[in-house]
């Protein structure tokens, strides 16, 4: 590439940070331009790697996310230009890193407030390099139908509008970045468009210079005359009239310095930029335009009549000859994204997933429509919120207490039940809380903890069926079915187990129906018969007590069979026993207890002598 070229079709940049939205303009460019290969080929971003997806028109793309420049630079050798997003704390660092990769040649510095020592060494740095600085402060630069960086020229709309689709034949440089979008459409519609954009940055001491870039473009063939807004403060621009005094800028030159207001301003304001200060008479925007004027350069009498004097330069250059005007084209649409599609009605899309529980989308997430805040003031308690997010109804108070005695009643049964030895074992492994919790919950089933769901279907079977508790017995007894929810170790009925006692009373006196309990100490009746401890036990409590829950709640038969179907009952020995898991987790972990194996004299071993041998 020319060396009086900063970028052109083939160019491809480096993103210094995880500026998403900006390379997706810088993409959408590229599609709208027609370019083959994305221009940018990664990401930089120190606390992570991987990749990033991306849509190049309406294709998926990904791009790499590398953690350093280095990395990035031995990936992509032929990527010469780092756009740099670091704060202004880390733009000089990254910046000098750049400088150093031997591969990078154009660097721009987007951040504002970049100390103007590092700023000067910067400069001082990239001209020892042979290099280029665009910025401090900046939005970058572009060249139509080729190149842009980040932000520079703003939307896609934008970028048809000021024709920044194709290369025009005028050479734009500027101070200010917002200015420059406003330029680039000004050119668009009184010539034939930009051939290259630069904005140089606000601060006092830019990377480069606009008179760096005008040397540029009076360097390169195909821009036949040049165009450049300056702003009040500093002297750049009487390098700009020396320069076309020696002959050094040649080229027809629009020229305008804003900031004719200052002088009816208290002296010293500041107009945005760190560089928009006058600090002299000769610093100041009405002198700066008189001294241009007088050297020669084209400068309008206002801002307003900018763009009638670069119609009028440019239509001298093309009844010369100088300019033939570029033929127009016919950009590609850039496809919108759903979101905004979305937000703005273009689209109908069916959703993949229903929530009719909650919605996060509000000011205050809600769950079945009641604000947290709302349950939290008025203390629904956790029963209250497992009424909300399983059953989707408000319960009464007797509920969420009786949900919660039924949670603090499963919670744990010793570290000898399968869960718990489960959970124990795999905390001695080294593993951590999740694994460790999972391995206890996947012993749930029909042997431990399953049967509250199975107490409430068995129970139930029988008592829909209009079965007598003996009639119960005996055809489960036929089928060799045991009845789930009867049985317990060591409780029996001159035993009984307290826990079952308390849900009993507690559904006596707040339950104003309860016969599948009644039912199920029927059967009770009958299984003691044969021996004692074929008592009701704890998941047989909570099952039959559930489903006289629902029903007094006016559950349907339907929907207290889909709760079961689903296994919802089972749902609260697994919430409950979670916290005993935990509670064996955390105990393992704070003993430091090594990796379990099991004794040797607790296991037979019944290996024969020699395997079975098949012909």
């Amino acid at each position: 590439m020319e060396s009086y070229k900063l970028f052109d079709i083939s160019t491809t940049a480096f993103i210094y940070g995880s500026q998403t939205v900006a390379i997706q303009r810088m993409l959408d460019f590229d599609y709208l331009c027609r370019r083959e290969q994305p221009s940018v080929t990664g990401m930089i971003t120190p606390d992570r790697g991987g990749f990033e997806k991306f849509f190049m028109g309406s294709k998926e793309i990904t791009i790499n996310r590398y953690r350093s420049i280095q990395e990035a630079a031995a990936a992509h050798p032929e990527t010469d230009v780092l756009v740099n997003f670091a704060s202004q704390r880390a733009a000089y660092r990254v910046s000098r890193e750049a400088l150093d990769a031997s591969t990078i040649r154009t660097i721009v510095i987007i951040a504002e407030g970049v100390p103007e020592r590092f700023s000067r060494i910067l400069a001082a740095l990239a001209r020892e390099k042979g290099k280029w600085i665009i910025g401090p402060a900046t939005v970058g630069g572009i060249v139509p139908g080729a190149f842009k960086v980040a932000d520079a020229a703003g939307t896609p709309e934008n970028v048809v509008e000021s024709k920044l689709y194709r290369r025009g034949s005028v050479g734009f440089v500027s101070k200010s970045g917002g200015l420059s979008n406003e330029s680039y459409n000004i050119i668009a519609r009184n010539s034939d468009g930009i051939y290259e954009g630069v904005a140089v940055g606000g601060d006092l001491y830019p990377g480069s210079t606009l008179l760096d870039h005008l040397l540029r473009y009076e360097a390169n063939p195909d821009i036949k005359m040049m165009v450049c807004l300056s702003e009040v403060g500093g002297r750049d621009e009487y390098a700009i009239i020396d320069a076309v005094k020696d002959g050094r800028l040649t080229k027809p030159l629009v020229m305008w310095v804003t900031g004719t207001c200052a002088k009816a301003m208290p002296k010293g304001v500041q107009f945005g930029h760190a560089g928009a200060r006058a600090g002299s008479t000769a610093e100041t925007a009405e002198a700066k335009n008189q001294a241009l004027r007088k050297a020669g350069v084209t400068v309008p009498d206002s801002f307003d009549d900018y763009g009638d004097k670069i119609r009028e330069t440019y239509e001298a250059l093309v009844k010369k000859g100088t300019i033939r005007p570029v033929p127009e084209i016919e950009p590609r649409r850039v496809p919108m994204d759903l979101k905004q599609a979305l937000r703005e009605g273009l689209v109908r899309r069916p959703t993949n997933f229903i929530s009719t529980i909650c919605d996060e989308r509000g000011d205050v997430h809600n769950y079945c429509g009641v604000p947290i805040t709302d349950i939290i003031q008025e203390g629904y308690g956790i029963g209250g919120v497992i009424g909300l997010l399983w059953f989707k109804k408000k319960l009464p108070r007797y509920v969420g207490e009786f949900i919660e005695m039924v949670l603090q009643i499963v919670a744990d049964h010793g570290p000898a039940v399968s869960g718990a030895l489960n959970t124990i074992v795999t905390a001695r492994a080294g593993k951590g809380l999740i694994e460790s919790v999972m391995a206890g919950i996947l012993t749930i089933g029909p042997r431990f903890g399953g049967a509250v769901n199975g107490a409430a279907e068995h129970f139930r079977y029988g008592y829909t069926k209009g079965m007598s508790a003996r009639e119960l017995v005996d055809d489960m007894g036929r089928r060799n079915i045991m009845i789930q929810g009867i049985g317990h170790r060591i409780r029996s009925v001159e035993n009984p187990d307290p826990r079952v006692q308390i849900m009993m009373d507690f559904a006596r006196k707040h339950f104003k129906t309860h016969p599948l309990l009644d039912y199920a100490l029927e059967v009770q009746a009958v299984t003691t018969l044969k021996r004692g401890t074929l008592i009701l036990n704890v998941d047989g409590a909570i099952g039959v007590l559930f489903v006289d829950m629902l029903t007094n709640l006016g559950f349907s038969n339907d929907e207290i069979d889909e709760a079961i179907g689903m296994g919802v009952f089972n749902a609260f020995f697994i919430l409950g026993r979670m916290i005993g898991f935990m509670g064996h987790y955390f105990d393992q972990k704070r003993m430091k207890q090594p990796l379990y194996r099991h004794p040797q004299d607790d296991i037979l071993y019944a290996v024969p002598d020699h395997p079975e041998e098949v012909q």
